[in-house]
């Protein structure tokens, strides 16, 4: 009798992100820190703090090439992006450090990549962009301490890989892409 079962398709868990430099991390991991004394919870770690700029979640492994040519196509250029408003949703228990205003060039990028993904057939989150960092985990929250602002200067964009094994989740900038200027 032969095996009626479809072979699985080989896939990779992804998402685009702006990934912080050494000091960017450093400075929001001692945020997490101060959140983390007031609200409790589980501290990310410092190695997987971003902002996620889109989500794929799982996406065929052979649908890689076509979401690298997706992002080859985004003209952006670089910004500096403040976070300094603390938070946490209830509704599934996560503090986060986010930008009170987010910067113009930093929403068109969002807005070109969104459009981007969605002409190459890739889903696409319908929800407002809410610029922020995830600093904790499965926190109570309470109220918002004031922070001190972490300034970013944001000089590209990466694809990343998600695997998760015992130590939680593992993360890989797959390819960066540069901001430039307009000439």
């Amino acid at each position: 009798m032969a095996d009626s079962r479809t072979p699985d398709v080989p896939s990779l868990r992804l998402f685009f992100a702006l990934w912080p430099d050494d000091a960017t991390r450093d400075a929001l991991d001692r945020t997490g820190k101060w959140l983390h004394r007031h609200w409790g919870g589980r501290r990310m770690r410092a190695e997987t703090l971003h902002i996620t700029l889109a989500f794929l979640g799982t996406t065929p492994a052979d649908r890689l090439d076509a979401l690298i040519g997706c992002a080859d196509g985004i003209a952006a250029e670089p910004f500096a992006l403040v976070l300094d408003r603390p938070g946490y949703w209830r509704h599934n228990h996560v503090g986060w450090l986010g930008a009170s205003e987010a910067p113009p060039p930093h929403l068109a990028l969002v807005t070109a990549l969104n459009a981007a993904l969605q002409a190459g057939g890739f889903p696409v989150d319908a929800r407002a962009h809410v610029p922020h960092v995830t600093l904790l985990r499965n926190t109570a929250g309470g109220d918002l301490p004031l922070c001190r602002p972490v300034s970013w200067a944001v000089p590209d964009f990466v694809l990343v890989r998600s695997r998760t094994d015992p130590t939680g989740a593992q993360y890989e900038v797959i390819r960066r892409w540069l901001l430039v200027h307009p000439k």
